[in-house]
């Protein structure tokens, strides 16, 4: 006898009714962050022993601008959702648990401002 209705096979969804969305953004971040790091090798070869005039210039480059901030926001949505998941799993108490979450989510905002501020003000100029 199954136990599952055809909406609940349809929307994936678990006990938790948030269904796979956690488990897909995570994978999803995790290729793209492969892809990026590929990129981020290559640039950091490219400027190795270069002066910051050089890097700068390198940076001031529209493409390698929004690949850095393409790995920036993956990077950082990939953080949150891992520690997440930490937390969620390993922290108990439930009032410990939502500051912790909250922290986090913070945490990774922060991050990925400073990193954004980062590279714009490298990519035009300062």
């Amino acid at each position: 006898m199954k136990m599952r209705t055809p909406l609940k096979n349809v929307r994936h969804l678990g006990s938790a009714h948030e269904g796979a969305d956690h488990f897909m953004l995570q994978r999803m971040t995790a290729v793209a962050n492969a892809v990026l790091a590929i990129f981020l090798v290559w640039l950091v070869a490219s400027v190795a022993g270069a002066d910051f005039a050089a890097a700068r210039n390198l940076v001031r480059n529209p493409f390698v601008a929004l690949a850095l901030l393409a790995l920036i926001i993956s990077g950082t949505i990939h953080m949150r959702l891992g520690m997440q998941t930490i937390i969620e799993d390993y922290v108990h108490g439930e009032g410990s648990k939502l500051v912790a979450l909250a922290l986090n989510t913070f945490f990774a905002i922060a991050v990925a401002m400073a990193c954004v501020f980062a590279v714009l003000k490298l990519s035009f100029g300062a």
